[in-house]
């Protein structure tokens, strides 16, 4: 922690009356602007000691002020706001009023708007250069006491008296409340001296905020969530707060009397002032310098603001904001775990140019056109003087490195930081979840059946931030830190002997990226591009260097793992997920290097196997999808199961949510429902929820029609009726034919599954079942078929009969009742003289003794004859 110092002490100016007065730097630093109670503005030029210029046509009790390069706005408490230029310094025109005091006014960062805080309960945007084009806010429904634009002006904080900061974007034709921040700020009088104004940081990525603690709050802009804060400096309500020009130091006056100045990486005091009533604080966007005024109606100028032990904090350039874990620094060892978006191509004459990165500056290693040589790249091949890009000749392009974006680790179901807590592992088991207490981490684990185990909590001083967890244990690892390497950690749940637990140093300098706990084996995926593969006991069983690299994550299931890593760049210069599957105790590799087939743009969110164990992803299109023939080389391909966006929920477009997936067991997919623009769960831990596999094979349905009202509309109705008909037959067929589907993917996979290994009755009475709920489903198909469908739609009834599995020819000879009950009498002459060809082909083939090994798989699958 820095040391605190007794700065030097500036002179008092008497600039108002005694009331309220506030101050602001123009954004060039040249001038100094200050309102106060009397009908006086002043303006102090930046390094004169003169005195100020006055702009004496103005209102009285202006207790707001907002600058730019030629203009300031100010507000006062009999609900004007008006315009000054200053350039004249002269009272220029009126640009709103309010009906009650005006309390807080804010220029955009493009001076383009001004935003109105009043004792209404509405907020107002004035277009600067259209007044009329007037703007309200008046979703929060309170009285505002402070309103501040964030750095890059898509968003305006509104700090109310109920204490409640309300978050508007200002990316649409109308600002749109996107967020409410409770639990923060304090409830206060609109004019109370204490500040509850959201003061954003330089960065643009979290704001600070005075708290009723008498503390002062960072709150992360991705999240809304609490971050490092400056405590233990103030014994009296704050009144107010301001970053430097760069982010390193954060400045905060109190009714205690005291004037801290507070380093922002540790948020320890590096400078101390003793002054009374000081109500607000502006920085010099440039210089070591600072003002602040006071109730008083003084202002005081501050040259050397920051003591020379501490003034090298402002020439560094901008810092961080103070989170406690830095999404810009990953989720752990150091890398960044955000996915990156993908490079559409941009058409340019050269195509190769198209894969390449316009910002990179300088110090690649990339040779540098600077001669106008017209040489490219680091290739030695030299383009055509006459040859351009962008309309841009070679000496006068940027330089060029190539684009080349890794999909980025991550570990399944487990969630970044927010404020000080996340989500080590989630999944059916239970959930492991952590806390930074800044020494140490408080690790829970809980389970969701407790007749099996007990939840469990312990300190936590390795720093674990990945974690798995099955009913045999719990795995956790830490990434290296100084001198210590990265640590993997094994609980077992229950042994027969004393409870083992293990845990085993990586070599130094290498982290874990992901990890897999299985039934038998552990994996462990590195840095260091090797996968580690260890027994539950911590016997190292394989070590291995993965042929695409880096890796991105892994799953385990029995004694197979599943590895996942970048392969080639596509031509969107994002690289190609490459996955392969090996079964550890036999050695065998199932599926080497294959591609993950994942759509242009999107990104992997999830990897596991099922509860039968067959492979499972889910990507960022909400699509989950699993891996069909698996377990023969060069055979598997991926079988959408779901695709979320196409939920009957979000049929009326209302809904706004999202999914982070959990699991696939029971034939369902297992979830958590996100609301809004969230992407990851967090506290309270919500609720699973489960939907039912639907393979997308059309739209979502279309919402019901209200029926008519009016005696006018009976015709209507009549003549839709048939219509209505032919949506129910087309939503009965859609039912039938899904079912269909996925009752042949389950037992295509648990076919695979036999084959692979000795089946037991139980699993060979499976398969008969499976085969005859198909049968039975394309029964009620036919039915379906025939019922709404006349002899024109005969070939595609009896391919129905085809695709069916029964060998014994009961099931066609149903299918032939079918026909006849419906008058289909010639599809039942062609559904008879099927079933006898098809019992011919059967007797011919054990005739000859060459029967199909893989009859039970059912007949039309693979025999093309049979359409």
């Amino acid at each position: 922690m820095a040391s605190s110092v007794i700065a030097s002490r500036p002179r008092a100016r008497p600039a108002h009356t005694s009331g309220t007065t506030k101050c602001a730097y123009t954004p060039d630093g040249t001038k100094l602007v200050t309102v106060g109670s009397n009908n006086t503005i002043r303006v102090y030029k930046t390094g004169s000691d003169g005195e100020p210029d006055n702009v004496d046509d103005c209102q009285e009790q202006n207790v707001a002020v907002s600058t730019s390069n030629k203009f300031f706005v100010a507000g006062s408490e009999d609900g004007t706001l008006a315009y000054y230029s200053l350039e004249t310094n002269m009272f220029d025109r009126l640009l709103t009023r309010t009906s009650l005091p005006v309390r807080d006014v804010a220029l955009s960062p493009d001076d383009k708007w001004c935003a109105v805080a009043s004792d209404e309960l509405t907020v107002k945007l004035v277009n600067m250069e259209d007044t009329t084009n007037l703007l309200t806010l008046k979703e929060h429904g309170e009285q505002t006491k402070h309103i501040s634009f964030d750095p890059k002006g898509t968003m305006l904080a509104v700090s109310c008296t109920n204490g409640i900061i309300y978050i508007y974007s200002l990316t649409t034709d109308h600002p749109e409340l996107i967020r409410k921040v409770d639990g923060v700020i304090g409830r206060v009088q609109t004019d109370s001296e204490a500040s509850t104004k959201v003061v954003w940081h330089p960065d643009g990525r979290a704001f600070a905020v005075p708290t009723p603690t008498r503390d002062i709050q960072v709150v992360s802009k991705n999240d809304w969530e609490k971050q490092r804060v400056f405590s233990n400096g103030h014994e009296g309500d704050v009144t107010a707060l301001a970053w430097s020009p760069n982010g390193a130091l954060l400045a905060s006056a109190g009714k205690d009397r005291k004037l801290l100045i507070w380093s922002t990486k540790d948020q320890s005091v590096v400078a101390r002032y003793e002054y009374p009533n000081v109500v607000d604080i502006a920085w010099h966007p440039t210089k070591n310098l600072a003002s602040f005024t006071t109730s008083n109606g003084e202002v005081f100028i501050s040259p050397e603001f920051v003591s020379e032990q501490f003034a090298s904090m402002l020439k560094l350039p901008r810092q961080p904001a103070p989170f406690i874990h830095d999404p810009l620094e990953g989720i752990s060892n150091g890398l960044d775990r955000q996915p990156l978006p993908s490079r559409p191509r941009a058409g340019t004459p050269d195509s190769f140019d198209d894969l390449l990165d316009d910002d990179v500056v300088e110090e690649d290693d990339f040779v540098v056109d600077d001669d106008g040589a017209g040489y490219a790249l680091n290739t030695g091949r030299k383009r055509p003087a006459d040859d351009t890009t962008d309309g841009q000749p070679p000496s006068k392009r940027a330089n060029y490195a190539l684009q080349l974006q890794h999909h980025p680790p991550f570990q399944p179901g487990s969630t970044p930081w927010r404020g000080n807590r996340k989500y080590l592992c989630l999944n059916l088991i239970g959930f492991i979840w952590t806390v930074d207490q800044d020494s140490h981490h408080t690790v829970t684990v809980e389970f969701y059946d407790h007749e099996f185990h007990r939840d469990f909590h312990f300190t936590d001083t390795f720093l674990y931030d990945q974690a798995c967890l099955t009913n045999t244990g719990s795995l956790f690892s830490c990434p290296p830190k100084d001198d210590a390497p990265a640590v993997v950690f094994y609980r077992p749940h229950e042994t027969w002997t004393q409870r083992n637990d293990w845990r085993i140093s990586l070599p130094k300098g290498e982290a874990v990226l992901a990890m897999a706990l299985g039934e038998n084996f552990i994996t462990v995926t590195t840095t260091a591009n090797y996968v580690r593969v260890y027994t539950l006991f911590g016997i190292p069983y394989r070590v291995y260097r993965p042929k695409s690299s880096p890796v991105v994550t892994c799953a385990g299931w029995n004694d197979y793992i599943m590895t996942i890593g970048n392969g080639p760049v596509g031509a969107d210069g994002m690289s190609r997920l490459l996955y392969s599957i090996y079964n550890i105790k036999r050695d065998e590799i199932c599926q080497n290097e294959d591609i993950v087939a994942l759509p242009d743009g999107a990104s992997l969110k999830s990897v596991f196997f099922s509860d039968v164990g067959d492979p499972c992803i889910y990507d960022t299109t909400g699509t989950l999808l699993t891996l069909l023939h698996w377990r023969l080389p060069s055979r598997a391909y991926w079988v959408p199961l779901l695709s979320t966006s196409l939920l009957p929920r979000l049929a009326s477009g209302r809904k706004k949510e999202s999914y982070f997936p959990i699991a696939v067991a029971d034939n369902k997919f297992h979830c958590i429902i996100l609301k809004g623009g969230d992407q990851y769960p967090y506290f309270p831990r919500p609720l699973l929820s489960e939907f039912e596999f639907s393979i997308p094979l059309s739209g979502p349905p279309k919402p019901k029609k209200s029926k008519p009202t009016n005696d006018d509309d009976d015709m209507m109705l009549d003549q839709s009726s048939d219509s209505d008909g032919e949506d129910d037959a087309a939503g009965e067929s859609d039912k039938l034919i899904q079912g269909f589907m996925l009752k042949s993917i389950q037992a295509s996979q648990l076919d695979d599954l036999l084959d692979a290994t000795q089946s037991t009755a139980s699993q060979r009475a499976l398969r008969s079942r499976l085969s005859l709920e198909i049968d039975k489903t394309l029964l009620q198909l036919l039915a379906v078929e025939c019922r709404e469908g006349g002899e024109e739609r005969g070939m595609r009834a009896l391919e129905v009969v085809k695709l069916m599995r029964d060998t014994s020819g009961k099931m066609i000879e149903a299918a032939g009742k079918i026909a006849e009950r419906y008058g289909r009498t010639v599809l039942g002459e062609k559904i008879r003289e099927y079933g006898e060809e098809r019992v011919g082909k059967q007797i011919r083939s054990r005739s000859d003794g060459r029967m199909s090994t893989h009859n039970h798989r059912g007949f039309g699958s693979g025999d093309e004859s049979d359409f």
